[in-house]
């Protein structure tokens, strides 16, 4: 599998996204930029120019009319896909951590750091009423005491979000009415990414505690685990194969002291029913941050704390593979 390398941000990659037909790879990092791609061959479509700090969240809609990002700019912003035009500018107290649109579009969730004196929010904005953008008013604001959400997805029918946090907890909340419909501890350490599956009954969560889960999206209950001995950034769902991915690697900050070999900056992938890990993809020089897979399942993307994204396409072997149990 010879990769496509996207070159287009100077510090580490922070997310990426596919949009719903999987023909944009949106990708952000810690550089103020975030870039457009064409996933088939890699050409940079285009640039959101905006934000003044690093971004950590980006999310496109249903129908890749609008894209919203994140960033530690104490903003989160809504652009146009096509133009690049900035529609929105929602200023918060602390940094965007997680933001993303509801399955119709109309409604775009986010939440923000605690930090700065400030406390952890999850916020709601209806696109439909231009006056909450304009004044700045959610119609509903969540307060998250305990500890600060690290990850946050729209659970099925865009009815409530699921949100990981800094102590390993997963929180169901209601988009209605706010309140907090489930909570589980499965995790020990913090968790790092959420996805969901293509159909949205299950999700997948990435944690520090070296281990990726697999929940059902309804009743949070969890199912599989899957088990390295690095933390994991970041972990994705096949949409058509019982396949997950898995990108990790160690702390940045101890990346200087190992080789390239030893510091396991390899995407893993594992079945998803047996948990058996059955192929490795090498390539990055320092942890993965971020992995998606192409919504046709047969590519998938990583981005790395060396600040590239790789888009992979499988080679045919991957198709004919079958697991012996």
């Amino acid at each position: 599998m010879k990769p496509i390398l996207l070159q287009g941000h100077e510090r580490s990659i922070t997310q990426i996204k596919y949009n719903r037909e999987g023909d944009l790879l949106f990708t952000v990092a810690k550089d103020p930029i975030v870039n457009v791609w064409y996933s088939v061959n890699g050409e940079r479509l285009g640039t959101y120019m905006g934000h003044t700090g690093a971004v950590w969240c980006v999310d496109a809609d249903w129908d890749t009319k609008h894209v919203l990002t994140g960033s530690a700019d104490n903003s989160c912003r809504l652009w146009d896909c096509e133009t690049g035009k900035q529609l929105a500018l929602l200023n918060t107290n602390s940094a965007v951590r997680t933001c993303g649109f509801d399955f119709g579009g109309n409604i775009i969730m986010f939440s923000t750091d605690k930090q700065m004196g400030y406390q952890c929010f999850v916020s709601f904005f209806d696109l439909r009423d231009p006056s909450q953008i304009d004044n700045n008013e959610p119609y509903m604001k969540i307060p998250c005491n305990d500890s600060k959400i690290t990850s946050a997805v729209w659970g099925p029918l865009g009815e409530c979000i699921i949100a990981g946090h800094e102590g390993g907890e997963l929180n169901q909340y209601s988009a209605k009415s706010g309140e907090v419909l489930v909570t589980v501890k499965e995790h020990s350490r913090q968790i790092n990414d959420i996805q969901l599956s293509r159909d949205m009954t299950m999700f997948v969560t990435a944690s520090k505690d070296n281990t990726a889960k697999l929940f059902d999206s309804t009743t949070l209950e969890h199912q599989k685990t899957f088990r390295t001995e690095r933390p994991v950034n970041s972990a994705a769902l096949s949409p058509n194969y019982d396949h997950v991915v898995l990108g990790g690697g160690q702390e940045a900050m101890d990346v200087t002291t190992t080789s390239t070999r030893i510091g396991k900056f390899e995407a893993r992938f594992f079945h998803l029913a047996i948990e058996e890990e059955f192929g490795r993809v090498k390539g990055h020089f320092g942890p993965i941050n971020s992995v998606a897979f192409h919504p046709d399942g047969k590519s998938y993307s990583s981005g790395g704390e060396d600040g590239y994204v790789r888009i992979h396409y499988f080679d045919p072997q991957y198709f004919e593979f079958e697991f012996e149990a």
